[in-house]
């Protein structure tokens, strides 16, 4: 409109100016037509002649209007039955959102009595959804496959039909519906996620990662998010090459790492597939790359047994040299601890994960602790202590997802089918404040404070063995689920020997005499073996 009012505006300067400029320079007109002469002034002739013009464009217009005026009336009666339905569509689709059934059918009929629905095809998607809402499934399922027909309401028809699959659990029709939506549409989020997902689950990780390509070059996801699927999807692969083909999943592995450099799988099957290739150096830079931007248990202990030749003090360098990498670092300190114990240097072992416990007191340093304990000293009672406070202590990160604990990591979500849904967390949290029984969480303070003394006790063996705490724990059981005997009878008068004796006839064992096994012990009768450990 503005732009109008500055048009106009400069036409009239324009004409004052040309008006002025003929009034500046008069002079005259001679018109000679049939032996008669007609002459005037310019400026008069020039004004004639605009208002001719004038008055011609006028004429024309009201011919035109004349002529065209059942058209235009007929045009505008359309136009605002059009707007009718417009607005009765507009009414519906609010009603359709809110839930109101009865109004989104009212307005839907309006809608297509003034609307014809091949010119609108949000008529069928009001009918859709209000078919939705009274729970007339099948009727939107008509709907929805119409709109699937049809090439301007196809993504929304299929988007419907997908949504309406999984909700009858067709998991197969979904994913036809999603991957026919992906190759007609890939820029749409929801039908490129799902057909990823479905590939993904399936194992067709060639072409999920086509279709995460795909996504990357019509910037469906953002360029962070792709990266990541990205190296999910190719470690994913490397995964299933590893045994196989080495060379494959190495270089599928070194890929991901492009993509995602502190990523811990691809790291361990790029380190896996180069030592079956005799790559120890390369693999070992990698592990240590990826253990100074992220520390992880399982870096730390393909990093130390990289070499399978190796004896237990070559392992203790090595983690030692993880240690400098990531000083004051719980997987550090574990890592040494552990390599020291199975070098049987218990005092630097008791006191990386006494270090590692004051860090973070959670359940592997107890454990740790208590592994020591056993080898070292032998004490069972000590043992015990720590085992006690590895139960109150918080729990070790793990693979989680969705709920789900995984000893190893996976590309897919078990539960869901979500891509890339694992992550390395404590599975419950963390414990805060008092147990359930009242006692506090464990504390390395308050652990060595009420660490019993050291008994003397010979280890039987430099190694773990915890056959003895199982064999304590089945004799507790044992006792504990052994029947009541019955009501005690009158003590009899004592007999003499000969009372004793045998009669002739009375049967005897089969081997001539009682069983050497006792039997189970009567904890009533008998005084409990000193040398009896219990667990609970």
């Amino acid at each position: 409109m503005l732009i109008r009012l500055v048009v106009f505006a400069l036409f009239v300067l324009a004409l004052a100016y040309g008006f002025s400029w003929f009034a500046d320079r008069p002079g005259d007109i001679s018109l000679i037509w049939e032996g008669q002469i007609y002459q005037t002034k310019l400026i008069v002739a020039v004004s004639a002649i605009i208002a001719l013009i004038g008055a011609v464009m006028i004429a024309w217009w009201f011919v035109r209007l004349v002529w065209t005026s059942p058209h235009s009336v007929t045009r505008y009666f359309r136009a605002r039955k059009r707007d009718r339905g417009y607005q009765a569509l507009s009414t519906g689709l609010i009603a359709a959102g809110a839930g109101n059934a009865l109004l989104a059918r009212k307005m839907a009929a309006r809608s297509r009595g003034l609307i014809r629905a091949d010119q609108e095809p949000l008529i069928n998607l009001l009918e859709a959804q209000a078919a939705l809402i009274e729970g007339r499934h099948d009727e939107a399922r008509a709907k929805f496959e119409a709109m699937a027909n049809d090439p301007e309401t196809r993504e929304l028809g299929l988007r419907g039909l997908y949504l309406e699959a999984r909700r009858l659990g067709a998991n197969e029709a979904a994913r036809q519906y999603a991957e026919k939506a992906a190759d007609n549409a890939p820029y749409l989020p929801w039908a490129a996620q799902a057909t990823l997902e479905y590939r993904s689950q399936a194992g067709r990780w060639d072409d999920a990662i086509r279709l995460l390509e795909q996504q990357k070059a019509a910037r469906v996801v953002e360029k962070p998010e792709a990266n990541r699927l990205h190296a999910v999807l190719l470690t994913a692969r490397a995964a299933e090459k590893l045994e196989g083909n080495p060379a494959g999943a190495r270089d599928d592995a070194l890929q991901a790492l492009k993509f995602a450099a502190d990523f811990v799988p691809a790291a361990l099957i790029a380190a896996k597939a180069l030592f079956r290739e005799g790559g120890l150096r390369k693999a070992a830079s990698i592990l240590e790359q990826v253990w100074k931007s992220a520390p992880h248990p399982e870096i730390g202990q393909t990093y130390v047994r990289a070499r399978s030749g190796d004896s237990t003090l070559d392992r203790l360098k090595r983690a030692e040299r993880l240690e400098t990498m990531r000083p004051n670092n719980v997987e550090s300190l574990l890592i040494v601890a552990q390599a020291a114990l199975d070098a049987q240097e218990f005092a630097k072992a008791r006191a990386k994960a006494e270090a590692a416990a004051r860090i973070e007191p959670r359940e592997a340093a107890f454990l740790l602790l208590a592994d020591i304990e056993e080898a070292e000293t032998g004490d069972q009672g000590r043992v015990r202590h720590w085992l006690a406070q590895a139960l109150k202590a918080p729990r070790d990160p793990a693979w989680v997802a969705d709920g789900f604990v995984s000893d190893k990591w996976l590309p897919v979500s078990p539960v869901t089918g979500r891509l890339d849904a694992f992550e390395w967390k404590a599975p419950f949290g963390q414990i805060e404040g008092p147990l359930e029984d009242g006692s506090a969480p464990a504390s390395i303070e308050n652990a060595l404070k009420t660490l019993p003394p050291l008994r003397d006790v010979k280890p039987e063996s430099p190694v773990n063995d915890h056959r003895i705490i199982e064999l304590e724990r089945a004799a507790t059981i044992a006792e504990a689920v052994r029947p009541a005997p019955a009501p005690a009878k009158p003590k009899p008068v004592e007999s003499t020997a000969s009372d004793k004796a045998p009669a002739p006839n009375e049967a005897k064992p089969f081997f001539g005499g009682l069983p050497d096994d006792p039997g189970v012990r009567d904890p009533r009768t008998e005084p409990e073996p000193k040398t009896r450990l219990r667990l609970f």
